[in-house]
């Protein structure tokens, strides 16, 4: 198995038993495993009374598209696929959790930009499916390591208010020498708003001010993502 399946913790406990189940003709690499058969595996295991978890796997991916898709969703749209007990629901959300984990492990002790795969990949883990819009910022030391990672506003289906002296008094009390903004669109499109742009540059004035320097900002949507720094809205 992949090197980093066992730093998963909770998600290695739960997946091992699954993939080693699986037919001999599919990959030893959790990886390679078709959300089909991995999530109907992982509902054989926490369902062991059910005949029909193929079916029930084929619903589920249905409405939530993959497999991650269906760790990331919320409780309560989860409680909609008939089947799905208390026991499965906390099978799912343990292995998000461990999920979360793991992709922000990768984080850890490095420049965050320098692996960009890794932070979306965590980023779209923690706001891919929230139905409101919440600000973020991960604030960075003088290297681009990560020093805290914060929700700071939680806001409506298309707007979240965001206050640049507030950010900027935030990345003082941490010692932040740079930052990166985050935030979702709910509406599944990431392409930035006037709005948007207008928040990201007064934030960014607002901390130049201070020496800090704002790095990026990141918008994720369903399985998309926009970078303020790629598109030179930054500038």
């Amino acid at each position: 198995m992949a090197d980093g399946f066992a730093d998963a913790g909770g998600a290695a406990l739960l997946l091992r038993p699954v993939v080693r189940d699986l037919p001999a003709t599919a990959s030893s690499d959790w990886f390679d495993v078709p959300d089909q058969a991995l999530l109907a595996g992982f509902l054989r295991r926490v369902m062991p009374e059910r005949n029909d978890v193929d079916g029930l796997a084929s619903i589920a991916l249905a409405r939530f598209g993959s497999f991650a898709g269906l760790l990331a969703a919320p409780v309560r749209e989860l409680r909609g696929i008939a089947g799905f007990g208390t026991h499965s629901l906390s099978a799912i959300k343990l292995l998000h959790d461990a999920a979360l984990r793991l992709s922000r492990s990768r984080m850890q002790g490095q420049p965050i930009l320098s692996d960009r795969d890794g932070l979306l990949d965590y980023l779209t883990a923690v706001l891919a499916r929230e139905r409101i819009e919440q600000f973020r910022i991960l604030f960075l030391d003088a290297d681009d390591r990560l020093i805290a990672d914060e929700a700071q506003a939680r806001g409506t289906v298309n707007h979240t208010p965001v206050y640049p002296r507030e950010v900027a008094r935030r990345a003082l009390e941490l010692q932040a020498h740079a930052l990166v903004l985050v935030h979702n669109h709910p509406s599944g499109d990431p392409a930035p708003s006037r709005e948007d742009i207008a928040m990201t540059r007064q934030v960014a004035a607002a901390c130049a001010v201070m020496r800090i320097l704002v790095r990026d900002h990141l918008i994720v949507g369903n399985a998309r993502w926009t970078s303020f720094r790629d598109e030179g809205l930054l500038d």
